[in-house]
């Protein structure tokens, strides 16, 4: 049960990020992309991240499988990635379209790199 939670908060994870990140940069190109709704939705795919941390430390810790190599790594240099992206959008107000696009879709491919390590 728990991990197939994770496996499929991994796809929402991948796929809320890279729309988010795609309308994010649909949104810098034209002005009436950007709104309220965006932000909501880009700050709900963005704390998948930890949503699915919690999710993968608890699996690990329940069922005492280990990780593949690299997976934890993944999470972590995208809960740090959030975490970056949000404390560089005060210095990028005129470009958070950018800022948000473009680290919505850099987290969309941690979490696909993630969900294929096989090794």
């Amino acid at each position: 049960m728990l991990e197939q939670s994770h496996i499929l908060g991994a796809w929402v994870l991948i796929v809320s990020n890279g729309l988010a990140g795609g309308w994010s940069l649909l949104a810098h190109r034209n002005s009436r992309y950007d709104n309220r709704l965006l932000w909501r939705f880009t700050v709900l795919a963005q704390f998948l991240v930890f949503v699915q941390i919690v999710l993968g430390a608890v699996q690990m810790r329940i069922s005492g499988v280990e990780a593949p190599p690299f997976h934890v790594l993944y999470g972590v240099v995208a809960a740090m990635s959030v975490g970056i992206i949000y404390s560089y959008y005060s210095q990028m107000r005129q470009h958070a379209n950018l800022l948000y696009g473009f680290g919505g879709l850099f987290i969309m491919g941690l979490g696909i790199r993630a969900a294929f390590i096989t090794t």
